[in-house]
């Protein structure tokens, strides 16, 4: 992980002229197939990398356990896209959580990620060996696609040609008959190049019961998931190429119970034009094919309750932004997007005693935003200002829920009215390198979010609790400011501070009704203040990554809500952290080791049920043995800390025990 400095702005004109030389993770990013440079005011908005050397080197192999090493970052639950309810993966920043969708905007190559119904990210789809680094943002957005980050925007950028082999592949076998092989083939072709990778991956998974909860129908948390990517690249003439990303995939998980099972699948396609010229161009659109299934087994009885069997959604969208020239101490961005999502859930409900249909439900919409935004970066000698603006038109239509007895009687049929809205967004930074060692920013910022499908119109049930879904939902929108230092001590050192005051208004949440009984609905607002702290150095062959977040998280209620008022958000750590050293003796040697740690949290609006706070040490041993192949030993969790990732009135789940690897990879 590199902490992004003011002399980090990735290679425009005016940024980086004066400036020390970029590092090669930053500069990968803009060769070919890769997007535009990013502008010289990126880094007052207080950016981090994690480059491709750390994602291709972790414990677990998973990306979204990587995108931990920047704190503050956090899905809903404690697991990963193993023992994890697809659904329930949704990503935020600084603690703004709550809510299992995502309140951070997640961008593959500038293609929105999130499932277009529930709004979760599909981490089991993503490989670090497809991508050359992810840069990570805290706060709102107003660029590209900015309707959603109101947490902060996630971008990360598949690997070019400097990054990818001829050929590569992978195998390794782990604890509990764990397996996961992976190959890549990328010729040239042309002038560009071609990748197609492939990813599989099973395990029996681990107890995410504990012992004495345990019963005749508890079953480790088994998965199997595989993946197929295919990338283009072909260059039009000297400034312009064309890119091509297309993927397929397949995720089967169970959790707790025998029957408890649930799938993921999805069928993505983008194509992009960058046009690198005097007048510079980036357009892309994309569609996406997802589906979602999920089966509920009573803890008291083990019997089926509730068959969610179906639930296909598609998105679509598209952005073209344009770089005019307007002389050197300016760039100047402007540009429109749009995204629509449409989705249905199909689902039957189960009687525990007869083991017969009670009920059938079906129920959808349709979500769509268009924005225009414009956004320029000057230079002023040492000085550089940012500000951008976004106008969304919105909309949220064809809403309905139909339930209908399947023994016969009275059925409901509900059709919701239309909204729709125009919501004005902005933000706006300073940047100003003090000395060549010290950099001080500052940024404002608003953002707004609009509630999913899923939030909208899908009930679930986490048994025993049952969350009705609200058709009325209201738009959140987020407020926020902060200010911070980085420094350069000494080559190789990085230091960074930075404060901030966030909140999120009309924060949707679950809120607790009855027993049992939650519904979503708009709080407030949460209000998160806090701090973070980043630090890198590197002496030698040894390299340090630390980070550090605290954010004090609250709900502010009244009415309805008021109950809510001055707890902590759900599933929401106050301190998080992770240190990182690395020791590469010789280029194809690596000894490193991770601790990461997180914070108390509480599964419930109500703060009645805790999740402790826990430490893990990861472990990652790479030795050479010829100039092709590498032996892989890695440990997850090396000294099997317990970790609760839900707590419902005692009724627990646990996160990964300690897992251990080894293998093999080819490049």
């Amino acid at each position: 992980m590199r902490y992004l400095l003011p002399f980090l702005a990735l290679a425009t004109p005016v940024a980086a002229a004066a400036q020390t030389p970029i590092t090669k993770a930053e500069a990968d990013i803009l060769v070919l197939g890769s997007g535009l440079p990013l502008p010289p005011g990126t880094p007052a908005y207080g950016s981090t990398i994690i480059d491709r050397d750390r994602l291709t080197n972790e414990a677990s192999d998973r990306v979204e356990n990587v995108l931990k090493d920047v704190a503050g970052f956090q899905q809903f639950r404690r697991s990963d896209s193993r023992s994890a309810n697809p659904s329930a993966q949704g990503v935020t920043l600084r603690a703004l959580g709550g809510n299992a969708s995502s309140r951070a905007l997640v961008l593959l190559d500038g293609v929105p990620l999130a499932d277009p119904f529930f709004g979760y990210i599909p981490f089991n789809a993503l490989s670090g060996d497809r991508l050359s680094a992810v840069r990570i943002t805290r706060g709102g957005g107003a660029g590209p696609f900015g309707a959603g980050a109101v947490a902060g925007t996630i971008e990360l950028a598949s690997a070019t040609r400097a990054d990818l082999p001829p050929y590569s592949a992978s195998a390794f076998y782990g604890s509990r008959d764990s397996m996961s092989v992976a190959g890549a083939v990328s010729p040239d072709v042309g002038g560009g190049f071609v990748t197609l990778s492939g990813r599989f991956e099973r395990g029996d998974g681990f107890q995410t019961t504990p012992r004495d909860q345990r019963g005749a129908a508890t079953v480790p948390a088994r998965y199997r998931d595989w993946s197929i990517g295919l990338r283009g690249v072909a260059p039009i003439d000297a400034e312009t190429d064309l890119q091509f990303r297309g993927l397929v995939y397949d995720d089967q998980r169970t959790l707790r119970f025998a029957g408890a099972d649930s799938t993921s699948t999805g069928q993505d396609a983008s194509v992009r034009l960058v046009h690198r010229g005097p007048w510079q161009v980036d357009a892309l659109a994309y569609v996406q094919a997802r589906n979602f299934s999920n089966r509920v087994i009573s803890a008291t009885n083990l019997r089926l309750t509730l068959d969610q069997r179906n639930t296909p959604s598609t998105g679509l969208g598209g952005k073209i932004e344009i770089r005019p020239p307007v002389g050197p101490d300016h760039v100047l961005r402007i540009g429109v997007d749009a995204r629509l999502g449409d989705g249905e859930l199909f689902e039957d409900a189960y009687s525990t005693v007869t083991g017969q249909v009670t009920t059938r439900r079906n129920a959808g919409g349709r979500t769509s935003t268009t924005g225009l935004f414009v956004e320029d970066d000057w230079t002023i000698g040492r000085l550089v200002l940012t500000g951008g603006v976004r106008a969304d038109r919105w909309t949220i239509t064809d809403g309905f829920f139909r339930e209908r007895p399947a023994a016969g009687g009275a059925a409901t049929d509900q059709s919701f009215a239309d909204r729709d809205g125009v919501t004005a967004t902005g933000r706006a930074g300073a940047l100003f390198q003090a000395t060549s060692a010290v950099a001080l920013r500052v940024a404002g910022y608003t953002g707004f979010r609009l509630p999913t499908l899923n939030e909208l119109y899908r009930p679930f049930v986490v048994f025993p609790v049952t969350t009705q879904a609200n058709a009325d939902l209201g738009l959140e929108k987020l407020r926020g400011v902060e200010a911070g230092i980085d420094l350069t001590p000494a080559p190789r050192t990085r230091i960074g501070l930075t404060v901030f005051s966030n909140r999120l208004n009309d924060a949707i949440a679950n809120v607790t009704i009855g027993t049992n009984l939650r519904q979503r609905r708009n709080v407030d607002a949460v209000v998160a203040r806090g701090v973070e702290l980043t630090a890198a150095a590197a002496l030698g062959q040894v390299s340090f990554d630390a980070s550090y977040a605290y954010s004090d998280a609250e709900v502010r209620g009244s009415g309805e809500s008021a109950a809510l008022d001055g707890f902590v958000p759900s599933q929401s750590p106050r301190h998080s952290g992770s240190a990182t050293i690395a020791w590469t003796p010789a280029p194809d040697w690596l000894l490193s080791g991770t601790a990461r740690y997180v914070g108390k949290q509480y599964e419930d609006d109500l703060e009645t049920d805790v999740l402790p706070d826990a430490v893990t040490i990861d472990a990652v041993a790479r030795i050479g043995i010829t100039s092709h192949i590498a032996v892989v030993a890695r440990a997850e969790n090396l000294f099997d800390e317990t970790v609760v990732t839900r707590n419902q009135g005692g009724s627990i789940d646990l996160g990964t025990p300690r897992t251990l690897w080894i293998g093999l990879r080819l490049n």
